[in-house]
């Protein structure tokens, strides 16, 4: 009866808080009180009992109500935390405060006019007279947000008691709150009792911060992305003394999550997993933490120095963000161990699902783990260094595979596809990661991909082959990269399955129909870089690459349709007319889909009503990549663009023309005016830049050899044609080797700003239970229904 009871004076205050067009005076603790003395209220009543309409026509009519009211709110969580939270009262205030300020602030950030109040000083709220004004000076949100730090490591609170019942409470102030880090990992070895309660505290004070900091969520995109959010950047500060210990327990409470119920299949179905709510916030707020834009600041190198000057430290870039400091110092190898294995264990998870279903309990928080990983690699050379040499690389490859399979018809899922993407092209400009995906693929995870026998590198090729011909028309702006990361990787080949060697001829085919070449400015692109990976593999690998050797003959009419595309105005002209009858050449299943995998299902649209939010466009794989060439002894030297290196053939190394990467690949549908068309010259200066020297002298010698042999023998037996090319070689009948070109990812602002949307997005969808930010007048991006 009690809760009933307090949740109708809980709305009756909120009432009189609406309906009250006089100030009501600060000092009336009467009044105020009734939003948090007594109240048994949950986070889910506070959304029910405080609507939106409300709050914004307290916002307009009666402007110092709401101060006031946010005012009162920060001074009890203030109080909260000088105190310690001893009694179940101060409790109950503090998380009452902290739920009606995650409801409020949203609006109060959608309202331009009222962005400054939290950053503005209260007149007259010195709580100790005049002589320590200094201190009281603070503006609102760094007491906000000093309180909620400090409150996360209140004993008895947030985290378990070091003190024996007889002792005295423990002094807030003096305590050191490394010793109350939340769970164990890295650069702490004790691991907390699991206590209910604490996770439950620690969750709503985490939802209040990451409201908070969702400030970014109301500024529109910014072209310089030069924006620091303030509240990260003072929370992230050296004025926060609970700075190192919070992210250590951020870090380590995801990374050491276990959702299968430690270990017991089915053991979800017996207790509820409270840690879960904690350990998708904890993600959440690290993220955001660590939203921090890496192109403009002076990053350590690999070996420790700075890529600035002496002379850029005279204007150094404001406070240093501290969790981005720590992130970037991790460097033990038992702590790299611990968080590879922790973020692998978890983006697998979704997987074990499928193998067997409802044995564990299914994550949902698989992109917020992503960005995770990605700022993990970004921030700390060494991190990414660990996780290529070690062969868990491929635990985090595989899911990320899972997930850009199964999401490639979804256009809710565009920004999934992208972050797995910009991943796998981070790892793929190093030598370590081809190398590894040489390792046999044995795990079968059920995945409607064609069946292969092979390798990890089989399994990246038939995917993306999927992605290419059967996912969503928002992905082309993305075959540039996955057509790069195969590039990257295929120096290291050392044999592809007769499955992958057929994909790749399949794209080739696809992409190399002359309606497809001519009906956009850069789709030729796609061809050179699929002729710079036939030519890498049979240049480096060829010895055990039959199985592409031997494709590659039984499709050579592809390439010669190549060497003799016309270039004449009449064949450009009818090839494009060729357009209106003929499909998308992708969409055609020309190559022997085999049966998928058994338990698979295939990828889904997404279902009609499902929320997306809008996205700022990638920067083409120009801006993303930069050239680097392998030397002799592997190591990678930089190109700038001005020298490029001759391949065999004498012409820039499958040097494409870049002028217009940045328009769509869809053929142009604009105004004629302004309609690009292809012409003679056109084709002429690219065509005579295509990489088939090396190709065309493969065909010369094995061609009739392969020819003989079928007479002789009167064959048509694949077998025996592999086995005699498995023993053929061609040393000495080659062009020279090309040198290996490696596109490496560069960070660049664009992305920082791509990512900053990509993460708000995610947050603001994912938290719907309370809908935090649902229905305010959000900037950073737009929300659409599919």
């Amino acid at each position: 009866m009690g809760s009933a009871d307090s949740k109708l004076n809980f709305r009756k205050a909120v009432i009189q808080l609406t309906t009250k067009t006089q100030p009501v005076e600060a000092t009336d603790d009467a009044f105020w009180d009734q939003f948090w003395a007594d109240t048994a209220t949950s986070v889910q009543d506070v959304f029910a009992l405080v609507p939106a309409a409300e709050i914004r026509a307290v916002r307009e009519e009666s402007p110092s109500n709401l101060a006031t009211l946010c005012y009162k709110a920060v001074e009890k969580l203030v109080q909260g935390a000088e105190s310690g939270c001893h009694s179940e009262k101060e409790k109950q205030i503090v998380l009452n405060c902290s739920r009606l300020l995650t409801r409020v602030l949203p609006y109060i950030f959608e309202d331009p006019d009222w962005r400054g109040f939290f950053w503005s000083t209260v007149p007259g709220a010195g709580r100790g007279g005049g002589e320590d004004d200094d201190e009281n000076a603070r503006p609102l949100a760094e007491s906000l947000l000093l309180a909620i730090a400090d409150l996360l490591f209140c004993p008895d609170f947030t985290v378990q008691s070091h003190r024996r019942s007889t002792d005295s409470a423990e002094d807030v102030h003096s305590l050191d709150s490394c010793e109350y880090i939340w769970e164990a990992g890295v650069g702490f070895a004790h691991s907390p009792q699991p206590n209910y309660i604490h996770d439950m505290n620690r969750m709503e004070l985490l939802k209040l911060l990451l409201t908070c900091f969702s400030e970014a969520m109301y500024l529109p995109p910014a072209p310089d992305s030069g924006s620091t959010n303030p509240w990260v950047q003072f929370f992230c500060s050296t004025e926060n003394r609970h700075a190192l210990p919070l992210f250590t327990s951020l870090l380590n409470t995801v990374c050491a999550y276990d959702p299968v119920g430690y270990g017991i299949p089915y053991n979800h179905l017996l207790f509820s997993d409270y840690r879960e709510p904690l350990v998708e916030e904890a993600a959440q707020v690290l993220i955001v933490t660590l939203d921090h834009d890496s192109a403009t600041s002076t990053s350590p190198t690999v070996d420790g120095t700075t890529t600035g000057t002496a002379m850029d430290d005279a204007d150094p870039p404001g406070p240093e963000n501290l969790f981005v400091n720590y992130l970037s110092r991790i460097h033990r190898e038992e702590d790299f161990q611990f968080v590879l294995k922790g973020i692998a264990r978890l983006l697998s998870n979704p997987l074990l699902q499928t193998y067997l279903p409802n044995s564990t309990k299914k994550i949902q928080f698989h992109q917020e783990l992503l960005v995770l990983f990605w700022k993990l690699c970004d921030f700390n050379k060494k991190f990414l260094f660990f996780v290529l040499k070690s062969s868990d690389v491929l635990d985090i490859l595989v899911p990320i595979l899972y997930f850009l399979n199964d999401a490639r018809a979804d256009q809710s899922r565009v920004g999934l596809m992208h972050i797995g993407v910009f991943i796998l092209l981070l790892l793929s400009g190093e030598r370590n990661f081809g190398v590894r995906l040489n390792k046999p693929y044995s795990v079968r995870v059920p995945m409607d991909i064609p069946v292969f026998t092979g390798t990890h590198a089989d399994l990246l090729i038939v995917v993306f082959h999927k992605i290419i011909t059967s996912g969503h028309q928002r992905l082309q702006p993305l075959f540039d990269c996955l057509l790069t990361i195969v590039v990257n990787v295929s120096p290291y080949l050392k044999s592809l399955s007769m499955v992958a060697a057929n994909k790749l001829l399949h794209l080739l085919e696809a992409f190399s129909t002359t309606w497809f070449l001519f009906s956009a400015a850069q789709n030729h692109h796609l061809v050179f870089f699929l002729l710079e990976v036939f030519n890498n593999i049979i240049q480096y690998q060829f010895d055990g690459n039959s199985n592409l050797v031997y494709a590659i003959i039984r499709k050579r009419s592809v390439f010669h349709q190549l060497a003799n595309l016309p270039t004449d105005p009449p064949a450009i002209h009818k090839a494009l007319q060729r357009r209106r009858r003929a499909p998308e050449p992708l969409s055609r299943t020309g190559s022997q889909e085999g049966a998928s995998m058994e338990g698979s299902r295939p990828a889904a649209p997404a279902e009609p009503g499902t929320l997306k939010t809008s996205l700022v466009a990638t920067p083409g794989i120009d801006k993303l990549t930069e050239k680097s060439q392998v030397s002799e002894d592997g190591t990678l030297r930089s190109l700038e663009s001005a020298s490029q290196p001759s391949s065999a053939d004498g012409s820039p190394a499958a040097e494409e023309p870049s002028q217009a990467w940045r328009e769509q690949r869809r053929p142009s549908s604009s105004s004629a005016s302004g309609q690009w068309s292809p012409t003679s010259e056109w084709v002429l200066s690219w065509k005579s830049k295509l990489p088939l020297q090396t190709i065309m002298r493969l065909l010369q010698v094995l061609v009739p050899q392969v020819e003989k042999i079928c007479i002789d023998k009167g064959l048509t037996d694949e077998s025996e044609i592999l086995r005699f090319l498995q023993h053929g070689t061609l040393v000495g009948l080659l062009p020279v080797p090309h040198p290996i070109l490696i596109r490496k990812y560069q960070a660049n602002s664009g992305t920082a700003m791509w990512f900053r949307t990509y993460m708000w997005g995610v947050i603001y969808l994912r938290n719907v239970d309370p809908p935090v930010w649902y229905d305010t007048d959000v900037k950073l991006f737009e929300i659409q229904r599919v």
